[in-house]
């Protein structure tokens, strides 16, 4: 079965050895957990991501202790024939004199089966020289650790090293691919879910999990929270309604029209059912559909606050920040995959 044959699912293996990182390995197996569903809970908002599968493989199955004293349970073991579509192997723990050449050779050896059937091979800091000892990395680019460079150019000469870059994919096809320091597993997990699942999951996760620069605090990751669930079918209506009218002018008072309720009751009742104010919930709706096109169109940022509902660019700006603790230019920067014409714009 080729890589990524299944559009629903893929199986990702997070290889266990005495000397890996259990939290990079939980780690991994957290976020690939969360790709198409935690959205959607968090939310409610309705994704169509394909599903990560990921699963701890090692030797045997059951509770390893590490080198670093944490305990790795794997799922399954390399004899219960599990097809992988991605396998990642953690940092790992070595002291300056192992002899490398003795310690993983069942498996290098189901590495090498896995990979003959298809599997893209990654590694998190370290495991790149498992990689390495592997022979996975022979006149490839590739990345590490900084502390490991000297035993890549005394051990795996013919290995292009490139360890000032974070991520490095090698080959036509991308099917090995090596993460810098301890912490790129974050960029890998991102990477992989890009690459299989697409840029606007990517983008999720990278949210719901606060991936990237903090230095602007958390608002920048922040999603509308998912509105209660409730039985009013006078406001459920008025919710239906405004998720496609929002960017009318006067929503709130066309709303309350809209329910037949006295203006003060329909403000107490729809705040009393979704947990927001109308106006605060409209200014939600208009502020997540702003940042959805931020994050994938070239437009203006005039043209999207008008799209949005705002006729004064200014109010829109303010109300922005207000929310998500940044400019929208500030927010295209960050969220933005690929610059388009108006990167350079300093209206804010």
């Amino acid at each position: 079965m080729p890589v990524s044959s299944d559009p629903r699912r893929l199986e990702v293996a997070l290889l266990a050895v005495p000397e890996a990182s259990a939290a990079v390995v939980y780690g991994l197996h957290e976020v690939f957990a969360c790709v198409g569903t935690m959205w959607e809970t968090l939310t409610g908002e309705r994704t169509q991501s394909r599903r990560m599968v990921p699963r701890i493989v090692a030797q045997t199955a059951g509770p390893m202790r590490t080198a670093m004293g944490a305990t790795i349970v794997a799922d399954t073991a390399f004899g219960d024939q599990v097809r992988s579509d991605v396998i990642i192997v953690s940092d790992l723990a070595l002291p300056p004199d192992a002899n490398l050449a003795e310690l993983w050779p069942r498996e290098i050896a189901w590495l090498r089966t896995q990979y003959e059937a298809g599997a893209i091979v990654c590694s998190v800091c370290t495991g790149s020289l498992l990689l390495a000892e592997a022979g996975f990395l022979d006149g490839r680019e590739a990345t590490t650790h900084w502390s490991a460079r000297l035993q890549f150019a005394q051990r795996y000469p013919s290995v292009k090293l490139q360890p000032q870059r974070v991520l490095a994919p090698s080959g036509p096809e991308h099917d090995i691919v090596t993460s810098g320091g301890s912490a790129s597993w974050t960029d890998l997990s991102l990477y992989l879910i890009a690459r299989f699942c697409g840029s606007d999951e990517a983008r999720r996760i990278a949210k719901i999990f606060l991936f990237g620069d903090h230095s602007e605090g958390q608002l920048p990751f922040a999603a509308m929270a998912r509105p209660r669930q409730h039985d009013d079918a006078s406001i459920g209506a008025c919710q239906g309604w405004i998720a496609e009218h929002y960017a009318i002018a006067n929503p709130v008072a066309e709303m309350s029209r809209r329910s037949g309720l006295a203006e003060r009751t329909f403000k107490r009742r729809f705040t009393l059912a979704t947990g927001y104010t109308p106006i605060a919930y409209v200014q939600s709706l208009r502020v997540e559909e702003a940042k959805q096109m931020l994050e994938t169109t070239d437009d203006a940022i005039d043209a999207i606050a008008e799209q949005v509902g705002y006729e004064d660019a200014g109010s829109f700006r303010r109300l922005f920040k207000s929310t998500v603790g940044v400019t929208p230019h500030r927010y295209r920067q960050r969220y933005r995959l690929a610059p388009g014409p108006h990167a350079n714009e300093d209206s804010d």
